[in-house]
């Protein structure tokens, strides 16, 4: 029934089937353009040990074992929360005072 000048004729076929090619054929070439992208990442990507076992469950474990030794050794009944200075004030004015209150306490 459709000759072929009766086709060529019809928008849907001129302008709809072309436009719905390019857009899935787009998704298709640019989820490969981007898998390439973060393969590229990942190969230049190197981890360093301690985020890496944060990553790694087995080296996690020997990572928290090492440093509840390190906290064992720390005395914490000398131990004192000092506040900083804030963003407005001067901080070597601020640090006189911390050694003022210090030197009366002592």
């Amino acid at each position: 029934m459709f000759t072929l000048k009766a086709l060529q004729k019809n928008k849907t076929v001129k302008y709809g089937i072309p436009m719905l090619l390019l857009v899935v054929g787009g998704s298709f070439g640019l989820r490969e353009f981007t898998q390439i992208r973060y393969d590229a990442q990942r190969i230049r990507k190197k981890l360093d040990p301690s985020l890496e076992a944060k990553v790694n469950v087995q080296k996690q474990s020997a990572m928290l074992e090492e440093e509840y030794e390190k906290l064992k050794e720390v005395n914490l009944e000398e131990w004192r929360n000092i506040r900083g200075p804030r963003p407005w004030e001067d901080s070597r004015e601020y640090q006189e005072q911390q050694r003022a209150r210090q030197n009366k306490k002592d």
